[in-house]
């Protein structure tokens, strides 16, 4: 039997559509989600938090392990009164963070928490592997600023879905003054810097996103998340990069 042979390029188109990562053509920019929902993993964490350090390292080693898992570090701000004012840290992710509660299972809120597509999860496992998806997403970037969100219905669409987004970058460091990580140079990536939930509706909906400018000498990246507003389940997600 003759054996056909994929040309390099197109091995690596074909893994990236797989993936459901940002493809870029003829000056265009998109990104479609796949037939799957990847590992979606959101750490809450705090530079004033000693025990967060290694969380954030294990965060930044996570895509070298699982290329297919999305993050986001959501950096909390109940630390910055105990002597160190966290930059990244925002009430809106604090609130995040105590809303999941609703439906992840975690009794009250600590850092660092991971919680792994909308569950909370304490290691000692590997990441769950990709399920069935419940919609589609297509995200394309225009004018520079602004991306268009695309929400598409699949077999199994419970009747109302929110959609969540976050502006990511990677290749933050901090030199940590006061507080528990006193004297400790700290790295993050994935850092949340923007964030907004969008109303729920109907399983066919459209949104524009206009993302503000990253920060000198790191990309933003656009991740945009699916739940089913009844139980928090993740029903897709997908991260544009260009």
């Amino acid at each position: 039997m003759m054996k056909t042979k994929i040309k390099p390029v197109v091995a690596v188109a074909l893994l990236l559509l797989n993936l459901g990562l940002a493809q870029a053509d003829a000056g265009s920019c998109m990104a479609r989600s796949g037939p799957t929902v990847p590992p979606l993993v959101e750490l809450y964490t705090s530079e004033g938090c000693n025990s967060c350090p290694p969380a954030d390292r294990w965060l930044s080693g996570l895509k070298a392990r699982r290329p297919d898992a999305i993050a986001a570090a959501f950096h909390v701000d109940y630390w910055d009164r105990l002597g160190w004012k966290d930059r990244f840290a925002s009430p809106a992710y604090t609130e995040r963070q105590q809303q999941t509660q609703a439906w992840s299972g975690a009794r009250f809120a600590y850092t660092p928490q991971i919680i792994v597509n909308g569950r909370d999860w304490h290691g000692g496992s590997e990441l769950p592997a990709p399920s069935p998806a419940g919609v589609a997403l297509v995200l394309q970037r225009h004018d520079g600023d602004k991306v268009s969100v695309d929400l598409r219905p699949l077999s199994g669409s419970p009747a109302k879905v929110q959609l969540w987004w976050a502006a990511v970058e990677d290749g933050h460091q901090s030199q940590v003054k006061a507080g528990e990580n006193q004297g400790s140079l700290l790295r993050h990536d994935d850092v949340v810097r923007d964030y907004a939930r969008l109303p729920a509706g109907g399983p066919e909906q459209s949104w524009q996103v206009k993302l503000a400018p990253a920060e000198a000498g790191h990309a933003r990246r656009l991740v945009v998340v699916a739940v089913d507003p009844s139980n928090g389940r993740v029903l897709q997600a997908v991260e544009l990069g260009c």
